[in-house]
């Protein structure tokens, strides 16, 4: 399995690389007021508005300012789009299936992993982005993104 590393603060966490679809530079965030508190906002990412996923709030890590040496990584978090704003894109590796453990048998009611990679250096908990959002926060996401577009699509007036 391939493994996307990533930084927050001084830990490094990971996301399946099969999910990825692009790590960019981050750029200013739009503000979604009408989006559960778990979205940052949304950012125009190749002409589609995708929700960014405050991962540092739902990690319990403390807020850092948006600055343009952060990256976002853009990936799929099942029939969503996301962008998840870390402090910077690491690395990507290679895990065997053995060297991972189970989320569930490690840490259990850890909703938002999806397991945990022993590598040569320490561990990596490995992010479930399918799991980050709870079902009425991906409904309130949705409805949030497209009244958004449909807001942008008038011009901005209501």
């Amino acid at each position: 399995m391939t493994l996307l590393i990533f930084v927050l603060g001084d830990r490094e966490y990971a996301v399946r690389a099969r999910l990825v679809r692009e790590v960019v530079r981050a750029v200013a965030i739009s503000s979604l007021p009408t989006a559960p508190e778990v979205i940052e906002g949304v950012v125009n990412w190749r002409g589609q508005i995708v929700p960014v996923l405050d991962i540092r709030a739902r990690f319990r890590l403390p807020a850092r300012r948006l600055h343009p040496d952060q990256h976002f990584i853009v990936a799929d978090a099942g029939a969503r789009t996301v962008a998840l704003r870390v402090d910077h894109a690491a690395d990507l590796i290679e895990v065997s299936e053995e060297a991972i453990e189970s989320a569930q048998r490690a840490a259990p009611g850890a909703g938002e992993t999806e397991g945990i990679a022993r590598l040569p250096d320490g561990l990596v908990v490995i992010h479930d982005l399918e799991g980050f959002l709870s079902l009425d926060e991906g409904e309130r996401v949705d409805a949030a993104v497209a009244a958004s577009a449909e807001d942008a699509s008038r011009g901005g007036r209501s």
